[in-house]
């Protein structure tokens, strides 16, 4: 009896124990608990608040055109799609093809690599669409690539390059000074409806010495930047031009050249372009669009609006260079304003 005793009196302890833990348990849990539901709660909200400026928009964005810029855009898009439910579809068919695109309304925003020209304004005002907005995004060094085993032309003046792209310009190597290789130019560069194409074909080929020249047809001409990567990087007596970025991007495959205006060989990078310094070939890029499709669809303005809240983020990311802030500034207010650039406005 003593021990059964003994048995009930250290089981009503341990009752007692056991109920105690599991008070003290729900109270620390209920503490611990509050403590963590409200932290959660803080953070989601501050993901909510994050993101919520687009959570709520919907639709699709077509882009089209430059290859230069698509970088840009297809990371801005990448960025926007974990902020919005907006399917924003980016492709590149060239500067010039984008624009046709643009004034078919087929796309509601444009990649451009250089300047709209005065006959795409018209083509689209052929359409009814006379409310143009230009948006400059970066700056571009546009690069003159050669290969790795090329210690030759590290350096070259702007009239060496336009002797080596013109056409009835350079054939060897040897033609471009005396002391080179006696071995073809392989030449590699955008195709025709590439704004790289007219940006380089305007500073370089009709510049020297004021005379009208064209851009040499033979080669490999391109629309997509990473086959004129390859086919630099194969070859040791090629030679190509195209967007800093994929220069970046291609690592060590390729050497860049520096470019003499005048003033000494200078190398592309951010900062010379940034200041000024890297020319001809530094050159804004662009996107453009309509302001009655900012003002009517807000699937779109929230893109762009997105696309300038980070700008200086995600075009240092891809590799292009970003603007002073006060052109960006500049850009902002067209966007907000929807100031039209091109056309009429009406």
């Amino acid at each position: 009896m003593k021990f059964k005793k003994q048995l009930c009196v250290a089981a009503s302890k341990n009752v007692v124990m056991l109920v105690l833990s599991l008070i003290l348990g729900a109270l620390l849990c209920f503490a611990c608990g509050g403590g963590l539901n409200n932290e959660t709660s803080d953070t989601s909200e501050s993901n909510s608040s994050s993101g919520s400026k687009h959570a709520s928009l919907k639709g699709e964005v077509r882009i089209d055109g430059s290859s230069t810029v698509f970088p840009i855009s297809e990371a801005v898009a990448e960025e926007f799609s974990k902020v919005s439910k907006v399917r924003v579809n980016v492709a590149f068919s060239g500067t010039g093809g984008g624009f046709e695109k643009f004034c078919r309304g087929e796309t509601q925003i444009s990649d451009a690599s250089r300047p709209m020209k005065e006959k795409e304004v018209k083509a689209c005002a052929e359409e009814g669409i006379n409310d143009v907005v230009e948006l400059q995004v970066a700056i571009d060094a546009l690069t003159v690539m050669i290969n790795p085993e090329n210690l030759w032309a590290r350096c070259m003046t702007v009239n060496e390059l336009n002797y080596a792209f013109r056409a009835g310009g350079a054939k060897k190597w040897s033609d471009i000074r005396s002391d080179w290789p006696d071995k073809d130019i392989v030449t590699f560069y955008p195709g025709v409806d590439s704004g790289t194409f007219d940006y380089f074909n305007e500073a370089i080929i009709k510049k020297e010495k004021e005379k009208e020249h064209m851009h040499r047809a033979d080669g490999t001409p391109s629309e997509d930047d990473n086959v004129l990567t390859l086919g630099i990087a194969s070859d040791p007596y090629s030679i190509g031009y195209f967007g800093f970025a994929y220069y970046v991007g291609a690592g060590g495959e390729l050497t860049a050249v520096h470019i003499d205006d005048g003033n000494g060989c200078i190398e592309p990078t951010f900062e010379n372009a940034f200041n000024g310094v890297y020319t001809p070939l530094s050159r804004p890029l662009f996107i453009y669009t309509r302001a009655s499709i900012l003002k009517d669809n807000p699937a779109v303005y929230g893109f762009l609006e997105y696309y300038f809240d980070n700008l200086d983020e995600l075009v240092p990311d891809v590799g292009y260079i970003t603007m002073p802030e006060g052109q960006t500034a500049i850009m902002v207010s067209r966007l907000t304003n929807g100031i039209v650039t091109h056309g009429s406005g009406q």
